[in-house]
């Protein structure tokens, strides 16, 4: 009997296809990537045509042992990594390693985990396309060259550790200047007049100030701009007849937001779930690679979730069309399928992330998805669903009151039938991204006809200030580099995690703000490389790699054409670039020490005072600076309070930072030294136990982490661990390690699973 081998990427994927296959084949996972340029060196041969040195990764010599075994003993081999550029590269390596079999290799795409379409899929499959695999191999050789030459450079002239990023610094750029832009921004006063009108009888309304005369209020010429101005409005309306000018009442429809795209799906993830870009692709692969659904084995729930489409395939349509009418009402099902515009930029290779089945309602698969995946799948089904259902309709009236040269405008909206929006609304960002109300809010307005006469119930002046452009959010981040044209959906969720990782932004309220570290490397990498560090540059690089994968652009000709004049920046920047680690810019504030001078230097936390006379005098402060620029240095250490009290002695317990980083002590030192370890954030594993995997140190001085419950718990790890779950074998847990050999990068804790994740992915240290 003849046996094929399909090799796809992780384990969860390969339960979920031999469940559909049976024992015709034999399914087997290569577990990521096999081979990859090296993680120490460039791995790029610049005199030889750009020539990539690529090495099997560490820990994969078993897993393509494993795999050469299995090619010899089937008759048809099938790769199936997931369908974008990744997957593709993935495919040409382990076709590579898998020549020697001398056995047929055919590249099978699965859209969907679904037995009809994986047997679809598995009848048409073709060849590896050469093309897509190119351009991944043109993407990660831009980004080695930028990634492991700029960033030494940075070691160099700033700290060790430092990295940069042909599309993370661009990222990191747009956060900066949008807080430049919120410092440079000047408040501007502006006042509003509200009237607040009625009929002979109630219902009370209120209506804006709009015109004086002819010139509308919210444009800057017929601003409001101060109170004596407001009050001067409202003394000179005193007696005035308000008389309806205009009525206008219109029937007006919103119509359903497309299905989800990958940027559509983490920008309204973000939004209404406060899942992170990262959480939420890590909840969508698993929900992509399949679940155990009602004992019947493993069951791919949605479609592949990497897209930039929001194609639906006419079974698809045809399906979701009779799920609306039967279950929801024929009412809301529109005469004909809603369709919906790609973009001009999308690559058009996938459909729109959606249920693989709509009648697996969230409901029916609630006992089986963990909470956070429960509510993902929920946010992508009613999306899908509500993007086929009738439009909402709604009767907006607006109404304009004449009082002298003065006209004030008020707008009302009932909704007549709520279509979509019984199911589902998308989100609204600060700064109005996103689909709010279905327009003008629920103000009720009375019925009113031209030239009546309203009786005015009081004025209210209000004062206002401009604002100005909001943070980022994940959400609104995505959505601008999405505009820009910088990354690819694919890209979006590891953009967003590198730059907060390396320390450039922090999140804080859920806003992106840079860094005083994140500020000095962009000014440095803008001053140095403005065309890597240029949006316009990093948009037009990524149309480039499409037309890679489209074949009509080589993708030597982009290293070519890319690396020349970025070899002769590097060498201008390393002779030009200030060596900010070796300054030192002199205060006039004194040493309390020695009396000596206090500098400004740099270090790993950012920058900081330190005596002129060191290593004679070792004083140092941290400082802050006031509204113009003045340096106000420490005089003692802050205590953060952690909310916690002390179990000793009943003192709040504060936070404080020691030689093994922070700790929690009590604050009623040093007549009581209870001290406490830090939190990871992570449960203990045993089961049974309901402690916390704490940090601690040891007699010798060494960090290693074990339950806080000891000694009824003995859990112990030398290895710091991370909240984060694996994608492969599902430990609630992974282990950050930095190594020699392997770097920076976490590990599962199983040795079965062999799941690893680099740290420093896409070239940058």
């Amino acid at each position: 009997m003849s046996k094929s081998l399909i090799i796809v990427e992780s384990p969860a994927k390969a339960r979920t296809l031999q469940r559909y296959l049976g024992k015709s084949f034999d399914v087997k996972a290569s577990v990521g990537h096999i081979r990859d340029l090296p993680v120490k060196t460039l791995g790029v041969d610049v005199d030889k045509d750009f020539l990539p040195n690529y090495v099997t990764i560490r820990g994969k010599s078993k897993v393509i042992s494993d795999l050469k075994s299995a090619a010899e003993k089937a008759d048809d081999i099938y790769l199936a990594p997931d369908p974008d550029r990744e997957g593709e590269a993935i495919a040409w390596h382990i076709a590579h390693i898998l020549k020697g079999a001398k056995k047929p290799i055919h590249r099978v795409l699965f859209h969907e985990l679904t037995k009809k379409a994986i047997l679809k899929a598995i009848e048409n499959a073709s060849e590896i396309d050469q093309h897509k695999f190119e351009a991944q191999q043109a993407r990660r050789i831009l980004d080695r060259l930028v990634g492991y030459q700029i960033s030494p450079l940075l070691w160099d002239k700033v700290r060790r550790g430092l990295s940069a990023g042909r599309v993370q610094s661009v990222a990191v750029r747009m956060v900066c200047e949008r807080e430049q832009a919120i410092n440079a921004f000047e408040s501007v006063e502006y006042w509003s007049v509200t009237a607040s009108l009625q009929k002979d009888a109630p219902p009370l309304f209120t209506a804006q100030l709009d015109r004086i005369g002819k010139i509308k209020v919210d444009k800057e010429e017929g601003r409001i701009k101060g109170e004596k101005q407001a009050a001067d409005i409202v003394n000179d309306l005193q007696g005035a007849e308000y008389t309806v000018s205009k009525v206008t009442r219109k029937e007006k429809r919103r119509f359903a937001s497309p299905p989800f795209i990958t940027s559509s799906m983490q920008m309204d993830a973000n939004r209404k779930l406060r899942f992170s870009a990262k959480k939420t692709m890590t909840l969508a692969q698993r929900l992509y690679e399949g679940i155990e659904v009602g004992g019947d084995g493993p069951t791919g729930l949605i479609t592949y979730m990497r897209t930039d489409s929001t194609r639906i395939n006419d079974e698809a349509l045809a399906q979701v069309r009779e799920y609306i009418g039967a279950e929801i009402g024929k009412e809301f099902l529109p005469a004909k399928a809603n369709i919906y515009k790609t973009s001009k930029s999308a690559q058009d290779a996938h459909e729109a992330v959606r249920p693989t089945d709509v009648s697996l309602t969230p409901d029916k698969v609630a006992p089986f998805l963990e909470k956070d995946m429960l509510k993902l799948y929920t946010l992508i089904w009613k999306r899908f669903v509500a993007s086929q259902m009738a439009s909402a309709v709604y009767d907006q009236t607006t109404i304009l009151i004449d009082a002298k040269k003065y006209q004030f405008k008020t707008t009302g909206s009932i909704m007549r039938f709520l279509g979509f929006l019984s199911l589902y609304a998308e989100a609204v960002d600060e700064g109005g991204n996103g689909v709010g109300s279905y327009g003008g809010g629920d103000v009720i307005l009375p019925s009113v006809t031209e030239g009546e006469i309203l009786q005015l119930q009081g004025l209210e002046p209000k004062q206002h200030f401009t604002q100005p452009p909001p943070r980022y959010t994940e959400a609104t981040l995505v959505k601008a580099l999405e505009d820009n044209g910088v990354g690819r959906p694919s890209t979006y969720a590891a953009i967003l995690s590198t730059i907060q990782d390396k320390e450039y932004v922090a999140l804080e309220a859920r806003k992106f703000m840079p860094t005083d570290l994140g500020t000095l490397v962009n000014d440095l990498l803008v001053e140095h490389f403005p065309a890597i560090m240029d949006v316009e540059f990093t948009a037009s690089m990524e149309e480039q790699l499409d037309k890679v994968e489209e074949g009509t652009v080589k993708w030597l000709k982009i290293l070519r054409d890319f690396y020349t004049p970025f070899e002769q920046t590097l060498e201008t920047a390393k002779q030009e670039m200030k060596s900010v680690k070796r300054s030192a810019t002199p205060t006039d504030i004194k040493c309390d020490k020695c009396g000596g001078i206090m500098m400004i230097k740099w270090g790993r936390m950012g920058e900081f005072l330190a005596c002129e006379k060191y290593p004679d005098c070792k004083n140092t402060t941290d400082f802050t600076r006031d509204k113009e620029g003045a340096i106000i240095p420490k005089q003692k250490e802050e205590l953060e309070e952690s909310g916690e009290i002390c179990d000793k002695c009943g003192k709040p317990m504060v936070y404080k930072h020691g030689r093994f980083g922070r700790f929690m002590a009590c604050s009623a030192y040093p007549q009581c030294k209870n001290i406490k370890s830090e939190g990871t954030g992570v449960k203990c594993p045993e089961e049974g136990c309901t402690g916390e995997v704490i940090k601690k140190v040891s007699k010798r001085g060494k960090v290693f982490y074990s339950c806080d419950q000891y000694p009824k718990c003995t859990f112990a790890l030398w290895d710091k661990p991370e909240a984060e779950t694996c994608p492969d074998c599902g430990s609630p847990y992974l282990l950050e390690k930095d190594t020699k050999k392997e770097g920076h990068h976490l590990r599962c804790p199983d040795k079965n699973c062999g799941y690893r994740k680099d740290l420093e992915e896409d070239g940058e240290v």
